[in-house]
């Protein structure tokens, strides 16, 4: 039986990766952060653990000796890693570059051959000069999430070249439900659900004209299973290659939830505009389609009204009844 660890569990990915590898028959292993309630996935087994402690998690990946590592954990919200870019650092970089190092040791002990993914991101390239990118695009964040997720990208080449079967697939973003209110895509689907249900009158938004390669999670953590049992490990862009800004996610949102009039419903705040944003991240996952098999199965809009459904059904079971 396949033993996979994972990392990031309690976020969108992780859940969707331990259902896909519960299913396949996997026996699934996962850290658990020391200050977050324990996530309810029957199945998997959990360790307490802090991904910064490089040497506990090394000692913990080195007692299971996991066939497969995948590494999802990160501070996700681009926003807050501009408030927090040392621990940023530390999580989204360092951390990462300590777990490959844990899963080498992992394979030179053992003598079997560990296969590890690296979540990096679209952030990684910054301001690109071309669009749509790809694997050849130059590397330059403009922010502390980027720069970090830099780091351990660059990394994953350098143990790739040391015997690993590491993996780096750049993540452009995706969706799903399961996505945290704190992210501008679920805060606009709820926002949106709570204005049709009368609980809210606003949506407050920052840039509206940042242009974003929205994807269906699930599709995406597809992918990165499919890289991980590659033949040979590369970096795979994970994207489907059509751009849309944050006003066409807005309409799209109202316009599921029977809103067509929603310019007077939306208004701009200087506050949650970022010092520095990327402007137009769109990907071309030509890699992933050839080598992988790979391509995404939800479309733009079903991704966005998935979310306002998911939403406005999660309104209407938590309003009083009358």
């Amino acid at each position: 039986m396949t033993r996979t660890f994972v990392t990031g569990i309690s976020g969108q990915d992780g859940r969707f990766l331990a259902d896909r590898l519960l299913h396949e028959g996997v026996e699934v292993h996962a850290l658990a952060h020391l200050e977050e309630p324990l996530p309810d996935l029957p199945g998997v087994e959990l360790h307490r653990g802090d991904l910064t402690r490089v040497e506990e998690v090394r000692k913990l990946l080195l007692d299971l000796a996991p066939d497969e590592v995948f590494n999802l954990a990160a501070l996700s919200s681009v926003a807050r890693t501009w408030t927090d870019p040392d621990l940023t650092a530390q999580v989204n970089g360092a951390a990462a570059v300590g777990l490959l190092e844990s899963a080498l040791q992992v394979q030179e002990r053992s003598g079997r051959p560990v296969r590890f993914v690296q979540a990096s991101s679209a952030e990684i390239f910054g301001q690109p000069a071309t669009t749509p990118q790809d694997e050849r695009t130059p590397i330059r964040p403009v922010n502390p999430y980027g720069a970090a997720k830099a780091y351990a990208h660059l990394m994953v080449d350098v143990y790739r070249h040391r015997g690993l079967h590491a993996v780096s697939a750049i993540l452009y973003n995706h969706e799903s439900p399961l996505r945290p209110p704190q992210f501008v895509t679920r805060k606009i689907t709820s926002t949106v659900a709570a204005i049709t249900h009368g609980t809210a009158d606003r949506l407050v938004l920052g840039n509206l004209d940042v242009r974003r390669d929205w994807g269906w999670a699930p599709d995406y953590v597809d992918a990165m299973v499919l890289a991980a049992r590659a033949d040979t490990p590369d970096d795979y862009v994970i994207a489907t290659g059509v751009g849309h800004t944050v006003r066409d996610f807005v309409e799209a949102a109202f316009h599921r939830a029977g809103i067509d009039d929603w310019e007077r419903l939306v208004s701009v705040d200087p506050e949650f505009v970022r010092p520095t944003d990327a402007t137009d991240l769109v990907g071309d996952a030509s890699r992933a389609r050839s080598a992988l098999g790979w391509a995404p199965t939800v479309d733009f809009e079903e991704v966005v009204g998935r979310m306002v459904e998911a939403d406005l059904a999660l309104h209407s079971s938590s309003s009083p009844s009358r």
